[in-house]
C-alpha cells in the first residue's frame, strides 16, 4: 500500500462505491484485489480537493454538477499511456495496402472516415497517416482521421506533436527523419502529417457524444478493452456496430478477442491481420 491511501484508508465500503462509479463513467473496472492500487491513484486528487476521506471523494464525483474537469483528472490518474509509433502494425498494413484500395475501387467519391478511438498521446493516428502519406492517398481519394481519447492531458500532448526517443523504438530510421524534427531532447512531428489528424477529448461510455466519430468506415480501439469488464465491452461494440458505415473495419490490440461478447462482426483475416467486419 502507498503513501497516500496509508494516510487516507480505502475502507471496503468506500472502495465498492467508488469502484461501481468509475466503471459505470469510464468503463474501467477494479477487481476485488485492486482496492489499493486503485487507493494509490487517486489518493493525491482526494487530498488535492482537501477531503479527508475517500467516501467524501465519491459524493463530490456523483453529486456536485461542476465536477467534469474533476473526472477528467480521474481518468489521467487511472490510465497509463503505454503507446509508440509503428505498434502493431500489421493493422495498418491491412488498412493502407487493403481497406483503402478497396474502399478507393469502389466508393472514391466518398470521404474515408478513420477513427482512433483511444489514441492516447497521438502516435497511432500518426502513424496511420504517414502510412497513408507515403502510399500516396491523400493525393488520391478524401481521408479524414479523428483522434479521440478520454485524457484530457495525453490530447493536449497529441496537439503538441512533440515526443521522446522512447516513442520511436519501432520506426523506421528513414521514416522518423523524413516525418520528425529534433527539438531538444524531443522530435516533433511534421505539420503536414499533424494537420491530417483532428485531436479531441471523447469517453467511450458517453455515446451521445462520440455519435458522429462512431460513423467511420475504420475505427482503431487497440489495447482499450483489457480495462473494461465484459459487459463494457459488449455496450461500447454494440454500439460501434449499429454507427459504424458499412462495410465497416473494427481492429482491436492484440491480446484482446470479442469473440465470446459479439455475434455481430465478422472476425477476418484481411493482409495478415485479423479484424471485425460489418
Amino acid at each position: 500500500m502507498g503513501f497516500y491511501s496509508e494516510t487516507l484508508g480505502l475502507p471496503d465500503s468506500a472502495f465498492i462505491l467508488l469502484r461501481e462509479l468509475i466503471k459505470e463513467k469510464t468503463g474501467i473496472f477494479y477487481e476485488d484485489g485492486k482496492r489499493d492500487i486503485l487507493g494509490d491513484k487517486l489518493s493525491p486528487l482526494v487530498l488535492e480537493r482537501g477531503f479527508n476521506s475517500f467516501l467524501d471523494y465519491y459524493y463530490y464525483l456523483k453529486y456536485d454538477r461542476e465536477n467534469e474537469r474533476e473526472w477528467e483528472r480521474v481518468f489521467d490518474a487511472l490510465t497509463v499511456p503505454e503507446t509508440y509509433f509503428w505498434r502493431e502494425t500489421d493493422q495498418i498494413r491491412a488498412l493502407v495496402d487493403i481497406i483503402v484500395p478497396e474502399h478507393y475501387k469502389k466508393k472514391k467519391e466518398e470521404v474515408l472516415r478513420i477513427w482512433s478511438a483511444a489514441c492516447a498521446t497521438g502516435e497511432e493516428p500518426l502513424t496511420i497517416a504517414i502510412e497513408l502519406n507515403e502510399a500516396g492517398w491523400f493525393e488520391k481519394m478524401p481521408i479524414e482521421i479523428n483522434a479521440t481519447d478520454a485524457s484530457r492531458r495525453s490530447i493536449e500532448r497529441a496537439k503538441e506533436g512533440l515526443y521522446r526517443e522512447r516513442s520511436f523504438r519501432s520506426t523506421p530510421s528513414n521514416l522518423k527523419e523524413k516525418y520528425f524534427t529534433k527539438r531538444g531532447n524531443m522530435f516533433k512531428v511534421s505539420e503536414d502529417i499533424q494537420r491530417r489528424v483532428k485531436f479531441g477529448v471523447a469517453n467511450l461510455l458517453e455515446t451521445h457524444k462520440i455519435y458522429d466519430l462512431a460513423a467511420s468506415h475504420v475505427i482503431f480501439c487497440r489495447n482499450v478493452f483489457i480495462y473494461f469488464n465484459e459487459s463494457v465491452i459488449q455496450r461500447v461494440v454494440k454500439f460501434f456496430y449499429e454507427k459504424m458505415l458499412c462495410p465497416g473495419y473494427l481492429f482491436v490490440g492484440a491480446a484482446e478477442s470479442l469473440l465470446r461478447v459479439t455475434s455481430d462482426f465478422t472476425l477476418k483475416e484481411i493482409g495478415g491481420a485479423f479484424c471485425y467486419v460489418k
